[in-house]
This record gives structure tokens, C-alpha cells and sequence, in this order.
């Protein structure tokens, strides 16, 4: 198999687990909105015991339309991503984001129903800017750079002046920035790490082997040095003229 197809199939791997949590987003939202079930009331509700279900539902359910299509985008983008550059850890880290960052959002905010993905979408987000930039892998570290391009301004969604008034729940996004934190310290030596280059080894390698390679070619030679080489006898040299004509 071609470069070229391993990086397409490799692609649709990391894209399997993101889209596959997309679609149980509409589905959930098509069935609720069809059937006027009102499934937002097992959403994330903080210090009750029924709420604890929210941990397991919240990134599941929204609120309307709009708020369904501003999340789809990013889980798809940054689910994706996910998978794509950590394949090894991806599964526990996107699990664990959606888990912890719900189990945080019950812990911190004071009231109301907690509902949408976007606590698992500030946990991936951070998770993704923060790993790449602790562990020192380019290409990782150039994602980051691009999540931050993409994505930075959501930091202003963990400002409750700047959310509350547009019924945004700010301590969800708190709770998935603090989980896309801890999670990427945690998993710090899991996963792709930092670049090794051995050019400086390699050269140094060359430059002793041409050194011993030296050494051996003055060792075994059988020829003695120019200086040693001893003067001919004055009786033993024959000058031989030649005249053109």
C-alpha cells in the first residue's frame, strides 16, 4: 500500500470516533425535537443526584439548532485531530475529557441545567494546545499553534460577565479547560514525543571511523615516508643527453 492511501485510510480511522458522536448528537436532537420528549432534563444538574446522569449524557443534548451546529464543527475538527496525532491515548483522553469535564461541571457551577458538548470541546481544545506545547514535537507543537489560530478565542467563553447573559454555561467550559489541562500532564510521556535528531552523533561517528581508518592505512603501509626514502650514490647516476635536430 501507497503513502499516499495509508494517510487517507489512517485519516478515516481518526475521523470514525468524532463523527460517530456527531451523528448521536442529531440523532438525539431529531428524536427530542420529533417526539417533544424534553431530553434536556437529563442534562448535567449541579449537586442533585439525578443530575450525576448528566456526566453521561451532556455532551449529547442541546438546546436548540444553532447551538447543535455551533458544536458539530469543532467535535469534528478537534475529535478528528485527536485521533489523528494521538492514536494511542486518543480513546482515553476523549472519553476521560467528556467524563471528567462533566463530573466538574456538577462539582463547580451553582445552578440551573447544563447541556451541549462544549465542555468536551474546551477539554480537546486544551488538551491539543497544551500537549503539543509541553512536549516539544513539531508537528505537534504546530497544531497547537493552529487550535489556538482556530479555537483561541474561546478562552473568553470561561468569563461569566461575558456568557451569562446569553444563558452560556460558563463553568462547563471552566471545567473542560481545567480537564484538557490535567490531561495533557498527565498523558506527557504517552504518546508521540519530541523529535530525536543524531546528526551531530552521525558526524562524529564519520569523523572516528575516518580517524581509525586513518590510523590503520599509516599502520599497515609498507611504504616508507618521503623522508626516510635514502639519497642515491653520485656514481650510480647516468645523465643521458638528447639533441633535436
Amino acid at each position: 500500500m501507497d503513502e499516499t492511501k495509508q494517510e487517507k485510510r489512517h485519516f478515516f480511522y481518526s475521523a470514525f470516533v468524532p463523527v460517530s458522536v456527531v451523528v448521536a448528537m442529531w440523532l438525539v436532537y431529531i428524536v427530542d425535537s420529533s417526539f417533544n420528549l424534553s431530553l434536556s432534563c437529563f442534562g448535567v444538574t449541579p449537586h442533585t443526584w439525578h443530575g450525576l446522569v448528566g456526566v453521561l449524557t451532556m455532551p449529547l443534548l442541546h438546546g436548540n439548532w444553532e447551538h447543535l451546529l455551533s458544536n458539530t464543527i469543532p467535535v469534528l475538527v478537534l475529535g478528528t485531530a485527536l485521533y489523528y496525532f494521538y492514536g494511542s491515548i486518543a480513546n482515553r483522553v476523549m472519553w476521560l475529557t467528556w467524563l471528567i469535564s462533566g463530573f466538574l461541571t456538577w462539582c463547580i457551577a451553582d445552578d440551573g441545567l447544563h447541556v451541549g458538548a462544549s465542555a468536551l470541546i474546551y477539554g480537546l481544545n486544551l488538551f491539543l494546545i497544551v500537549s503539543g506545547l509541553i512536549r516539544g514535537n513539531t508537528r505537534l507543537l504546530a497544531i497547537s499553534f493552529i487550535m489556538i489560530f482556530l479555537y483561541g478565542s474561546f478562552m473568553w467563553g470561561v468569563f461569566p460577565s461575558l456568557t451569562e447573559p446569553l444563558q452560556i454555561s460558563w463553568q462547563g467550559h471552566l471545567a473542560g479547560l481545567l480537564t484538557g489541562c490535567m490531561l495533557a500532564f498527565y498523558y506527557r510521556n504517552d504518546g508521540p514525543q519530541k523529535e530525536e535528531h543524531h546528526w551531530d552523533e552521525d558526524e562524529d561517528d564519520d569523523t572516528d571511523e575516518d580517524d581509525e581508518s586513518d590510523g590503520n592505512d599509516d599502520h599497515n603501509s609498507t611504504e616508507p615516508p618521503y623522508w626516510d626514502v635514502p639519497q642515491p650514490d653520485k656514481d650510480d647516476l647516468t645523465v643521458v643527453y638528447r639533441f633535436r635536430h
